[in-house]
């Protein structure tokens, strides 16, 4: 895992972690599974940073947004998308 998405996740002080775009309707339908679950999340928007992207599908192989990760634990567990998240709740 890069050192610059450890950070991220590191930081990140909420239930979830959720990699973003703009305009992308998985998303926000990620944020009101978790709404909805009163589960909080914080987010990157990777919009416009094409590198940092690179750095999550690398890190995933899950290549579209949302790529939702699980903080609850000692290590963030990696979820997958929209639809992995109702699943995995």
């Amino acid at each position: 895992m890069s050192d610059r998405v450890m950070a991220l996740l590191n930081r990140a002080d909420a239930d979830f972690f959720i990699v973003s775009t703009n305009v992308c309707p998985y998303c926000f339908k990620a944020k009101r599974i978790l709404d909805g679950r009163q589960l909080s999340w914080t987010d990157v928007n990777v919009q416009n940073d094409q590198a940092l992207r690179a750095e999550f599908v690398a890190m995933t192989g899950h290549r579209t947004v949302p790529v939702i990760f699980d903080l609850r634990g000692d290590e963030p567990v990696f979820v997958g998308g929209s639809d992995n998240l109702e699943e995995y709740l």
